[in-house]
């Protein structure tokens, strides 16, 4: 660890597709993508993780809308936060209204570049940043089908599938998200949603598009795509009927 290093011969995953139930075989994106890195690798990234992990802590470096990877937070914490959120609204009468962001190929498109200056700017010291910059690039992979294997592969972006550091390593790439003095934001790694709450409907539509604007422009200074197909909005209220938008 003190030279920075991490072995070529680790970076390199086999990857197994699983067809999802339901889906038709032809088809490429009927498949989910088991990536199997080397135990070793494993063992070294355990390591690294755990001196990630007290720097973050002692420097309180993750936002605390992030629920991720945090010692005694969990995804059922996030969504208690969320449902006293949305009761609290209804126990005085408002609404509330939220968006959940489904961001397109999260781990595999992360800009690497962009990861390691964030690195940096968070005052990573020097031998984690070399370290992080060794394990992220010249990453590759080999597709296995029952006994065959396919021809090894370069991957150019993204953080390890199937590793231990890639969630924490994504959290911290959309660490400094923009956040608005009248929306919430949830985050769970790459589980993202923003909520508003008012006794107008139009008020809450105003106040989730002027976050969305801002988000768009962030998204794509950090090369970071979100799927619209994906994307859900949800009114939460009392009423029987929600004024049409």
């Amino acid at each position: 660890m003190k030279f920075g290093y991490f072995p070529t011969k680790w970076k390199t995953a086999t990857v197994i597709p699983i067809l999802k139930s339901g889906k038709d075989p032809t088809d490429p994106v009927s498949y989910r993508p088991i990536s199997l890195l080397p135990p070793i690798s494993k063992i070294a990234e355990h390591i690294i993780l755990s001196r990630l992990n007290d720097l973050l802590e002692e420097n309180i470096i993750l936002i605390p809308e992030e629920f991720g990877f945090r010692k005694n937070l969990s995804t059922t914490h996030q969504l208690l936060r969320l449902t006293e959120f949305i009761r609290e609204g209804l126990n005085n009468k408002r609404k509330t209204g939220a968006v959940l962001l489904d961001i397109q190929k999260a781990f595999d498109r992360v800009w690497q570049d962009g990861l390691i200056h964030k690195l940096m700017n968070y005052n990573t010291p020097h031998y984690l940043n070399k370290i992080f910059h060794s394990y992220l690039t010249n990453r590759k992979f080999a597709v296995k089908v029952n006994n065959d294997l396919s021809q090894i592969k370069a991957i150019n972006a993204g953080v390890a599938q199937g590793s231990k550091i890639g969630p924490i390593l994504f959290a911290l790439f959309i660490n400094v998200i923009p956040k608005q003095f009248n929306t919430i934001l949830s985050i769970f790694v790459d589980d993202t949603a923003i909520l508003a709450r008012n006794k107008n409907h139009n008020y809450i539509q105003i106040a989730l598009n002027r976050h969305l604007h801002t988000l768009e422009d962030w998204f794509t200074k950090w090369k970071i795509q979100i799927n619209a197909d994906k994307t859900e909005a949800v009114m939460f209220s009392n009423a029987l009927s929600i004024p049409p938008h």
